[in-house]
């Protein structure tokens, strides 16, 4: 008899078909990649079809893949991850794309499908600066406004750009540049003769 999984991975591939690019299981889990031109579509079917009927959206978060695996990455640089829920069949899929451009990452937006897509795609666009087309209101959500940049990318600098202070001349909160000096610290090591020797005292 096939396992949970199998089955899964069975009635996942009848209704993708050829429209997956990769139909993975790995630590109990199934991963599947589809193209960003299939997108919504074969996210439409995981949660239209009956005999998969996810229909709960509990995660969608975005990716930066240009340092994965020590640089060796050679695919697309951003990733959109969606985790999706059957709560009639008690099952779990994680739906992944990647944008076809580096420079502008776009992908179709899921809210009209599950509206919970809602802030995790304004989360993925203020932090990755992926866009998601037919979102309803697409704004930063976590950030500051006028925040410069998208600071979940891997070439962000850790200190950011701008930082802000309150002026108590102008009675506001001003902008300015970051005052931080890069600077790479070493820890000093303290070596002792008799370190971590039980038998000495």
């Amino acid at each position: 008899m096939a396992s949970r999984l199998e089955r899964l991975s069975a009635a996942v591939s009848a209704a993708v078909g050829d429209r997956a690019v990769s139909l993975t299981s790995a630590l109990g889990e199934l991963t599947l990649v589809v193209k960003a031109a299939d997108w919504a579509d074969v996210a439409r079917a995981m949660r239209d079809r009956p005999e998969l009927a996810f229909e709960q959206l509990i995660d969608l978060c975005g990716v930066d893949y240009s340092a994965y695996g020590d640089g060796a990455w050679t695919g697309a640089r951003f990733a959109v991850v969606a985790h999706l829920l059957s709560l009639r069949h008690n099952w779990r899929l994680r739906l992944r794309t990647f944008a076809p451009d580096d420079d502008f990452p776009v992908v179709d937006s899921l809210v009209d499908l599950w509206p919970a897509a809602d802030w995790f795609e304004r989360e993925a666009f203020d932090f990755f600066g992926i866009v998601f087309s037919g979102h309803p209101d697409l704004r930063r959500i976590l950030t500051d406004y006028g925040f410069t940049g998208h600071p979940f990318r891997k070439d962000f600098p850790l200190s950011g750009h701008v930082e802000m202070r309150y002026d108590p001349d102008q009675k506001r909160v001003v902008y300015q540049p970051v005052t931080i000096e890069p600077r790479e610290i070493t820890p000093r090591v303290i070596r002792e003769d008799q370190y971590g020797d039980l038998g000495a005292g």
